[in-house]
């Protein structure tokens, strides 16, 4: 089994292991990036990374705090609770409150812990489903200054996933409360991985399945998404909290600290982005990557726009000086 990164560090880009605790006492595992040029005596504006739903920081975070790192930033990435590196027990159990709090608390570590961070310029990218946890996050803490979020999607939505009808809706509660008498006449919660052990050795020797779940399996169950802490799906009963939970109830009042939605052109998950774009109140922008599909947005640095990012952070700090 692979615990490794999914990418290469740049010879110009230091990374240093960290841990913090959030508000509830968890240890939290990350990792800081930043270039090793950095004048270390002066303060710099800093960006926080969220792995995808079930990711971990050694996937698509380790990529942008790679390319980052090399624009001037500093990075923290970080695996979430009950996940990779991280406390927590059971595993891999999922809260939204919890994962939105993470972001909050790598804010405090970030203010506090690290003496070359400006603690007014510290913004948040969030990949995948962490983009809802970070506008959750964003919307009561204003200490994040602006939010990029990259083929987001809103785990909260699970009746809009799903498409759910009120009979379906209905059934899928009765199913999940009757999981909780076993999970807890059994001691633990019911956990189904999407992923295997080990990885294919390449797209070809993948199963076929519906279009959804092959892409999936074309970054996380091949060597080039692999990693052993990233099995896929969370224990079956945490959907009960993802419903109890909107993470964009409050994404009005974000403004007026910017947000910028990143998403392919053919990405699955664009009705995600759309619906949060909508939501927002100014200032706000869109920004579709050609010829690109949801996981492109993972780790393909040709298709990332890595500048734009720079730029929608840079010109968010400039308005805290």
């Amino acid at each position: 089994m692979s615990f490794g990164y999914i990418t290469p560090l740049s010879a110009n880009v230091e990374r240093q292991s960290i841990n913090f605790k959030n508000r509830y006492g968890l240890k939290l595992a990350g990792d800081l990036y930043y270039a090793k040029n950095l004048d270390i005596k002066e303060k710099h504006p800093a960006l926080i990374i969220g792995a995808p739903y079930g990711g971990v920081k050694e996937q698509g975070p380790a990529v942008y705090g790679n390319e980052l790192a090399q624009r001037g930033f500093v990075v923290l990435t970080f695996d979430q609770a009950n996940m990779g590196d991280s406390a927590g027990e059971p595993r891999r159990v999922s809260s939204p409150g919890l994962f939105a709090e993470s972001f909050s608390a790598a804010v405090d570590f970030l203010g506090v812990d690290v003496p070359f961070v400006d603690c007014y310029k510290i913004g948040v990218v969030g990949i995948c489903g962490s983009g809802g946890f970070a506008l959750a996050a964003a919307a009561v803490d204003p200490r994040i200054k602006a939010v990029a979020t990259a083929s987001m999607y809103d785990i909260t939505d699970v009746r809009g996933m799903m498409n759910l009808s009120d009979e379906e809706l209905h059934k899928m509660k009765e199913e999940l409360a009757n999981q909780r008498w076993e999970d807890y006449a059994n001691g633990i919660p019911e956990y189904k991985p999407s992923f295997p052990t080990k990885p294919y050795p390449d797209i070809d020797a993948l199963p076929e399945s519906d279009p959804i779940t092959n892409e999936w399996n074309r970054f996380y169950a091949v060597p080039r998404g692999f990693h052993a802490h990233a099995r896929g799906n969370f224990t079956t009963t945490s959907n009960l909290a993802m419903m109890q939970f909107p993470a964009l109830a409050y994404i009005d009042e974000i403004s007026p600290r910017p947000i910028l939605f990143i998403f392919g052109d053919h990405a699955h998950s664009r009705a995600f982005s759309e619906r949060a774009y909508k939501l927002a109140k100014e200032p706000k922008e869109m920004y579709v990557v050609d010829d690109c599909e949801h996981i492109d947005l993972y780790d393909r640095v040709d298709k990332i726009p890595f500048n734009k990012i720079k730029q929608f952070f840079d010109e968010a700090f400039v308005k805290e000086d």
